[in-house]
């Protein structure tokens, strides 16, 4: 029974995770997926071209060994040591277990000799951590922390620092004084997850569980005991505030007096109403109005004989936005729908965006007091973005960010929803829309056009603009939504005059 660095970094996210990934049924996991893959390759090539820039300076010596024999690994990592080599690449590290304990194991990107002397001589060494991120995380922090105390063990002196190299970044200093009595405790919180028959509990969080592979049967399981956990607004913050007051079902949430919870910070700030109405809209599995003047807000939504619904596929690695899709809605003056035609503006490659861009606006252009109904921020953002990388007049761009209207904004100020989330999957599935591909995403849709550079399959290409036009046709959907609740509120008001 070992304790690694790989098992710290999923425990810090999620200590139920760490003990299925041990013990769990493999049976029950998904499969790994494209975008996960992705990021895995490019977190590799990531870490050697580091390493190799590193080499420059002296001789790395990665060290070898059968997968799984630690010991083996260790062995050859001290061999090296002993040996004064330069740089380690990979080393293992091993400190044994205590009593009823684990044996702690250590995966230092790189060893860095020092010239502070140790059992070796009048050398020691210090770890360094390689990471595709821009910022130190905690989590790695905590590794780079469990590095030197495995390191101080072995070596038997002090290690002064440890760094973490990031992406286009300077290298961070940990701060070991700080992290260590985290660390310590962290380590103790993990072997007890994992010299336990217990399962820990679930708690379905949108941001980190999203690339889970056990997600589905968490879910699942959230599901079935209509955990809270699923009702938006329900963070791990305040789900220790709610569980300790016995709030753990819609019920009592939707019941609640509002001054029972007001005086809990964690709920501060507007959250105890909104929670409130949140629950009460996934209990009765209706939408809940926000506004005093909901009804007369909706009917403000934008009109025209043609309408716009606008999506964008990016891939942020390669800073590259591929692809406009639009979707173009004409209708008759009692807005009978005439036609309804998608149109996809492809950069098939990072070096046509600027002429994909291009013809998209002189596209839009052709509509000029058409609304561009989209889904977030991030596409009228992007045009000031590309307008600006592409030589684009200002006034031009400008024209085409007035006509903007964000559907997820008008949904959020407006209505409670009984969904787990306010994405446009989970609100345009709830008014009936489904998409072509149910496994496609915008994590999927970088994946596929990263293979489709590659390998110049063109099939590739079609799944993503199938996906785009969906994402189009979803924010559509919403639109009609919401022309319908506004026609339904004026034949009330028309009936009762």
């Amino acid at each position: 029974m070992v304790l690694t660095t790989d098992d710290l970094v999923l425990y810090k996210r999620c200590s139920r995770r760490v003990f299925l990934e041990r013990f769990g049924d493999s049976s029950c996991r998904e499969s790994t997926s494209g975008f996960v893959r992705k990021l895995q390759r490019d977190s590799t090539d990531h870490r050697r071209q580091i390493i190799a820039n590193w080499s420059e300076a002296g001789s790395t010596q990665r060290v070898e060994f059968p997968k799984g024999d630690w010991n083996s690994g260790a062995a050859e990592t001290l061999r090296l040591m002993e040996a004064g080599a330069p740089l380690i690449s990979r080393g293992v590290l091993i400190k044994p277990a205590g009593e009823d304990g684990l044996d702690w194991i250590g995966r230092p990107h790189l060893l860095v000799r020092s010239p502070e002397p140790s059992t070796f001589g009048d050398w020691s060494y210090r770890p360094v951590d390689i990471r595709m991120g821009k910022r130190p995380k905690l989590e790695y922090q905590l590794v780079a922390t469990f590095h030197t105390i495995l390191l101080e063990m072995i070596q038997e002196t002090p290690v002064r620092y440890a760094e973490i190299l990031l992406r286009g970044r300077s290298p961070h200093r940990v701060d070991l004084f700080t992290r260590r009595p985290q660390l310590l405790e962290l380590c103790g919180d993990a072997e007890t997850v994992l010299t336990s028959d217990t399962l820990p509990e679930y708690f379905i969080s949108r941001s980190r569980c999203s690339l889970c592979p056990w997600l589905s049967q968490c879910h699942s399981q959230a599901q079935q005991d209509q955990h809270i956990s699923l009702i938006p607004g329900v963070t791990p913050t305040r789900y220790r505030v709610l569980a300790a007051l016995g709030m753990t079902d819609l019920g009592a949430i939707a019941k609640a007096d509002p001054k029972d919870l007001a005086k809990y910070p964690e709920l501060a700030n507007g959250g105890v109403q909104n929670l409130i109405n949140q629950a009460r809209s996934c209990q009765e599995k209706r939408p809940v109005p926000r506004r005093d003047d909901t009804w007369e807000q909706l009917r403000q939504l934008p009109k025209s004989s043609v309408e716009l619904y606008y999506d964008i596929e990016a891939e942020p690695e390669r800073s590259v936005d591929y692809l406009h899709g639009v979707l173009v809605v004409k209708r008759d003056l009692q807005r009978r729908v005439i036609s309804e035609k998608f149109h996809a503006f492809w950069a098939e490659t990072p070096e046509e965006e600027g002429t994909a861009w291009n013809r998209f606006v002189e596209f839009m252009e052709q509509y000029p007091d058409a609304p561009i109904f989209h889904f977030c921020e991030y596409e009228p953002n992007t045009l000031g973005k590309l307008g600006k990388r592409h030589g684009t007049a200002a006034k031009q761009v400008d024209r085409l960010r007035n006509r903007c209207v964000d559907l997820h904004a008008w949904v959020t100020r407006l209505f409670f929803l009984p969904v787990e989330g306010y994405a446009l999957k989970q609100i345009a599935a709830y008014l009936g829309f489904s998409w072509r591909d149910s496994t496609a995403n915008g994590s999927q849709a970088v994946f596929w056009y990263d293979q489709w550079l590659e390998t110049g399959d063109r099939q590739l290409l079609e799944t993503i603009e199938i996906y785009n036009e969906d994402d189009c046709w979803g924010t559509y959907h919403i639109a009609k939504w919401f022309e319908g609740l506004a026609r339904e509120d004026e034949l009330a008001i028309a009936e009762t005059a």
